[in-house]
């Protein structure tokens, strides 16, 4: 009596709130539901249904009270549902273990898909402002305590919040917005579909599993849309999935506004389309896109509409490939033959059943054919089998809903005095079922349904998620079939929810059985990664090769990996292979041809030397002071071989030798030069009368000279070899870095430096002194042949610091012994091979008068 009360002082109902309490008088009510079907019972469920997707358009003038109207467009589909409610109600009614000696009865109204229609409805059946149906005796109006419905996400939400306030349970079959889970605001509602959370999910694995990265998203302006949409925008955070469009579906249903949409999809790079809109939104939207003939996209379809026929017959050729996710389908036994074998008959002036038929096959029936129109009666239901069995849709969760509300009855009937789940173990009332004691006992239920499911609800309300993927394939007779391909199953876990057979996927859109690729950019191939375009979504990238001494292998690589220390990169960046150690080898060409070079210049040496000493006591061995020939020739010896030291793999003592061998010769070679320069001035120079310069310039003071200048670069290696000696390192080198060069670093840049700057110290010194004394008598021109050697010196090492500073790799070494060799050669060749000419060739000019003619 409070919610009658209640509703009686806000004026909803016309009548006295005690007529419907005590039911003392039997009152028609003015505002009736618009469009139901009736049945009697020791408990009446209520049932919402969309029959109809077009509501009357409301009259907000308030000047009279408002007449029933009666909604258009009817769905086949929808009353489908309304008729699986009633099979249901009946066989519950026919099961002697389930309910015995208790009756159900049905109260199944029309909500012509609108809010203000489902929250007329429903506050019709729970106060009883209900016109009775026609047949049925005056009676007190029936005891709704449940309800079940509503389909839309929308309507349901304004219907639960309304209810709420009175725990008046609801029950709903298709209503999926995940915001219905919300026990704050919604306790009373529970639901035998899956929540669109689930759906979402689904969904973004899917798009992830085929692959697709750019995609298009279609909602409805509702809160079934919205919700979806927001719920896959979640999912497809950090997924590698971008959305590149979202419309929204006005409720208007614009031409204008639909052709804008259609024109969005077809220029959009994305292939495939999601959607999350409730049928009627989406047949709007369908009938654009078939008459813009828009046939190369790839449509995933929500629960809402992908199993749809009335969708699917629209251009087969357009919509044969869809991917959907349907609610699960059993096969209730009997309840196909029950909806294909529906008899008019059975509601002879059922107003709403009637519409139904007269909208959908275009007939009326025999008191309205009277008036002169033109088309046939309603009479026979042959012709209308063969389309009721094509566009009826079982859906088991309302199956499942009335079954949930039967279990939970039963336990009621089955509590114990004393042992009930109210206060002092009260049981409830069930001579007249208050619909806060069921709302307990419907949240607690537990049973399995007669096809094998085990049912109940979790906290929140909910079932647990379950969905058939479905495909749609184009048949040999040119309509549209659905095939299940795979099936979504959250009971099953993270690992093997998902499950999808591509080989049954049928693909239309004109992609020769290939899966389309729905991508903003094309994969990276390995040996890439991706830079995202600035400004754009991740999704959108191009594709860097990586750098040297990086790889990556792997498709769509996001950064590339650096290779370990000694490995490098191969030419197309695809894995790391080990670095080809390199230095100046004997094996290698270069090193071949500086070892002979090097070699060949000592025996050389050695063989001059050996020539000046079988000629020794000759004029022109004599003249040129042999004793500093020989020393000349031993140090260009030690020069010589001093470059083999360079060649071959580096180790500690290499490195220490090779520097201070060839810093050490080559200064004992210069300072020989310079003594022998020295001597040739001071003894043309002592000719002259009154001049005895010879005595500061003999042997000793040669030998002195030589020793002091030696001593010095001596001095030099150790400082430097003990401070900072040269040690062997390595360094990339080669062709972009893929290669280990072995080199000995010169430790002190200081020392190297002094070592080289000293030796052309000395250079310097003994070619200006030659240059002085280049114009002495011929035969003794020993000078002219030093300046020439020195300049060949000079030149070979002032090129060689760009060269060697410049060079690659081993070739750093190589340019280094390359300068040894032809400054030794350079010093071989000009001072003694005019000698060796006289010596071997000339013996003739060889004697001491041929020494003093000039």
């Amino acid at each position: 009596m409070a919610v009658d009360a209640w509703l009686w002082a806000l004026g909803l109902l016309t009548g006295p709130a005690w007529v419907h309490s005590v039911g003392l008088i039997c009152t028609l009510q003015s505002r009736p539901i618009s469009g139901s079907l009736y049945k009697e019972g020791n408990v009446i469920i209520g049932g919402l249904f969309p029959v109809h997707f077009h509501a009357p358009d409301p009259d907000q003038m308030f000047t009279q009270r408002v007449q029933g109207a009666r909604c258009l467009k009817a769905d086949l589909r929808s009353f489908g549902w309304l008729q699986t409610m009633i099979f249901t109600v009946e066989e519950i009614n026919r099961n002697s273990s389930l309910l015995p000696n208790f009756t159900l009865g049905y109260l199944a109204a029309d909500t012509c898909l609108a809010e203000s229609s489902s929250l007329s409805a429903a506050l019709a059946m729970v106060t009883g402002q209900v016109e009775m149906v026609s047949g049925e005796q005056c009676t007190i109006a029936p005891n709704v305590p449940i309800i079940i419905g509503d389909a839309r996400s929308s309507d349901s939400i304004v219907v639960a919040d309304t209810l709420g306030v009175f725990d008046i349970p609801m029950v709903s079959y298709f209503a999926s917005c995940a915001c219905l889970s919300d026990r704050t605001k919604y306790h009373t509602f529970l639901r035998t579909v899956p929540s669109d959370a689930f759906q979402a999910k689904a969904m973004a694995r899917l798009l992830r599993l085929m692959g697709w990265t750019w995609v298009g998203v279609i909602s409805g302006d509702d809160a079934y849309g919205k919700s979806g949409v927001q719920l896959l925008l979640q999912e497809l955070q950090g997924s590698g999935v971008c959305v590149d469009y979202l419309e929204i579906i006005p409720k208007s249903f614009a031409p204008n506004r639909m052709r804008r949409i259609v024109e969005r999809i077809q220029s959009s790079k994305a292939l495939v389309v999601v959607t999350f809109a409730i049928s009627p939104d989406m047949e709007v939207l369908l009938r654009e896109v078939v008459r813009e003939n828009v046939s190369d996209r790839q449509w995933i379809a929500t629960e809402a509409w992908s199993t749809s026929s009335q969708h699917a017959a629209l251009s087969p050729s357009c919509l044969a490939g869809t991917l959907g996710f349907a609610l699960r389908q059993v096969d209730i036994k009997g309840l196909g033959s029950y909806l294909t074998q529906l008899n008019l008959e059975e509601y002879p002036k059922e107003p709403l059943v009637q519409s139904v038929w007269e909208e959908l096959f275009g007939c009326k029936f025999e008191e309205q054919t009277q008036s002169g129109l033109s088309k046939p009666q309603c009479t026979s239901l042959d012709k209308i089998k063969e389309q009721v069995a094509t566009y009826f849709d079982i859906n088991y969760n309302v199956y499942k809903a009335v079954y949930a509300i039967a279990n939970a009855i039963q336990d009621m009937l089955a509590c114990q005095p004393g042992k009930g789940p109210f206060g002092n173990g009260e049981c409830p009332d069930t001579k007249s079922i208050r619909p806060k004691q069921l709302l307990h006992y419907l949240k607690a239920v537990k049973f399995t349904t007669p096809v094998g499911e085990q049912v109940q609800f979790d906290e929140n309300g909910d079932p647990a998620a379950s969905y058939d993927i479905i495909n749609w394939h184009l048949g040999a007779d040119g309509k549209v079939q659905f095939l299940q391909v795979g099936q979504f199953d959250a009971v099953k876990g993270p690992e093997q929810d998902f499950q999808l057979n591509l080989g049954n996927v049928f693909w239309g859109g004109g992609w020769g059985g290939k899966v389309p690729v729905s991508v903003c950019s094309e994969n990276c191939p390995p040996g890439t990664r991706k830079a995202v375009q600035k400004g754009r979504p991740v999704c959108c990238y191009d594709c860097i090769p990586c750098a040297s001494g990086e790889i990556s292998n792997a498709t769509d690589s996001t950064e590339c990996i650096k290779c370990p220390e000694r490995f490098w990169s191969n030419t197309e960046h695809t894995e790391c292979i080990p670095m080809i150690v390199e230095f100046l080898s004997f094996q290698d060409n270069m090193g071949i041809i500086l070892t002979v070079l090097s070699a060949s210049g000592a025996a050389l040496t050695v063989t001059v030397l050996a020539a000046f000493f079988r000629h020794r006591d000759t004029p022109l061995v004599r003249a040129n002071n042999s004793e500093l020939s020989f020393l000349l020739l031993l140090s260009l010896s030690l020069c010589f071989l001093c470059a083999l030291a360079f060649i071959g793999r580096p180790a500690p003592w290499s490195c220490m030798l090779r520097h201070t061998l060839f810093g050490i010769s080559f200064v004992v070679c210069l300072a020989c030069v310079l003594s022998k320069t020295v001597v040739v001035l001071v003894a043309f120079r002592a000719t002259l009368p009154g001049s005895n310069m010879m005595r500061y310039f003999g042997p000793v003071q040669q030998r002195a000279g030589i020793f002091l200048c030696t001593l010095i670069q001596v001095g030099i290696c150790v400082v430097w070899l003990v401070l900072a000696p040269p040690l062997p390192t390595e360094s990339a080198g080669g062709e972009l870095g893929a290669q280990v060069v072995l080199l000995c670093a010169v430790g002190s840049v200081a020392g190297f430096s002094l070592v080289l700057g000293y030796i052309g110290l000395l250079a310097a010194v003994c070619f200006l002194l030659a240059f002085f004394a280049r114009k002495l008598p011929d035969n003794f021109n020993e000078a002219k042949f030093i300046t020439f050697s020195m300049l060949i010196f000079c030149a070979v090492w002032i090129t060689f610091v760009p060269a060697y500073v410049s060079s690659p790799g081993k070739y750093t070494v190589a340019v280094e012994v390359f300068a040894i060799l032809a400054s030794s050669y350079g010093l071989l060749l000009c001072i003694f091979a005019p000698k060796c000419y006289i010596i071997l060739l000339r013996p003739d000019k060889n004697t001491k008068k041929n020494m003093m003619a000039k």
